[in-house]
């Protein structure tokens, strides 16, 4: 039996028994709006914006200390995929937790997965019309990690953008008597979305062609949209980001890149660490390039908007320096 085979049935078995003793598993619904379970809480707070007091929303993933590359999932969270009129996925890898949940739990609730409305997915799967009808299902390779894509499309607004407006378009399949308030809810959102994208272009006209190292690939989209050229060694932000140890070519590579001058910026992952990424930083320091940090998580009391403004402000603060 493999791994993933004897995941599903342990999940399967935990959430039987959450089932008859009610008290570990996630409380049942005691009203008529719809279930909405969300990978991580970037996810789920986009679907409260668009879904409102229709909506009740459960993010799997919600802490700024907690891992969606590692989580380990639990009965608690096999009842509410279980439960779920809606799914929202990242996919691309970064999140196959909630496939396993979803195989075990055998639901059949439509899945949006965000990785599929990034320009750079494979044959741009995620910009057609049919993408925004609200057919969707499990059955597809979002989940599978894909060689050379970066994943972390939720630092990319446009995507974010194509994500809400599939998700009203599944709410209003799934609730055509709210479809009047999804559609208000989702022109709000997008109008915060063009703010962001305003705020980028600005940027861009300001210092296009300017120099960032990334310590991790996360906020990648958002220093293309901004006008940056990444000069990071892809194989130094793939080893960050896998846990893994910087080779030592690698890390004189990286710090000579910082040293040269043609870095404006160096962005730091806050959530994650270690020594090559600690160099980095001192050498940022050391040469005058001003550091930012950003999260892989959503913050909390924060929207998504709300939070892609504050890192948008940080980065042009950093540049303008």
């Amino acid at each position: 039996m493999t791994r993933k085979s004897l995941t599903v049935v342990a999940l399967a078995a935990a959430s039987v028994l959450a089932l008859a003793g009610c008290a570990g598993g996630a409380a049942a619904p005691d009203d008529d709006t719809l279930q909405v379970v969300a990978s991580t809480s970037v996810y789920g707070q986009i679907a409260e914006e668009i879904g409102g007091d229709a909506v009740s929303v459960i993010s799997i993933v919600s802490s700024l200390s907690q891992d969606p590359h590692s989580y380990e999932a639990s009965a608690r969270d096999q009842l509410a995929v279980q439960r779920a009129d809606l799914i929202i996925e990242n996919g691309g890898g970064y999140d196959s937790f909630l496939d396993a949940l979803i195989e075990a739990s055998g639901s059949a609730a439509p899945v949006i997965t965000a990785a599929e409305f990034s320009h750079d997915w494979p044959e741009n799967a995620g910009h057609g019309e049919a993408e925004a009808t609200g057919d969707h299902d499990h059955d597809h390779a979002g989940h599978e990690h894909v060689e050379g894509f970066n994943e972390h499309v939720w630092y990319d607004p446009h995507a974010m953008a194509h994500l809400a407006e599939a998700i009203a378009a599944d709410l209003t399949e799934l609730r055509p008597e709210d479809a009047a308030q999804f559609e208000t809810n989702l022109a709000e959102f997008e109008s915060g979305i063009a703010g962001l994208e305003s705020e980028l272009t600005a940027i861009a006209a300001a210092h296009a062609g300017e120099g960032a190292f990334v310590t991790e690939p996360v906020p990648v989209y958002l220093v293309a949209a901004a006008g940056l050229v990444d000069r990071t060694p892809a194989a130094f932000s793939e080893a960050v980001e896998e846990g893994q140890d910087v080779a030592p070519a690698t890390l004189l590579e990286a710090l000579a890149i910082i040293d040269s001058g043609e870095v404006a910026v160096l962005i730091a992952n806050a959530q994650t660490g270690g020594a090559e990424t600690t160099q980095t930083i001192d050498a940022a320091e050391a040469a005058g390039v001003p550091v930012v940090e950003f999260t892989e998580t959503l913050p909390d009391g924060t929207t998504y908007i709300e939070w892609m403004q504050d890192n948008i402000h940080a980065l042009a603060a950093a540049l303008d320096s």
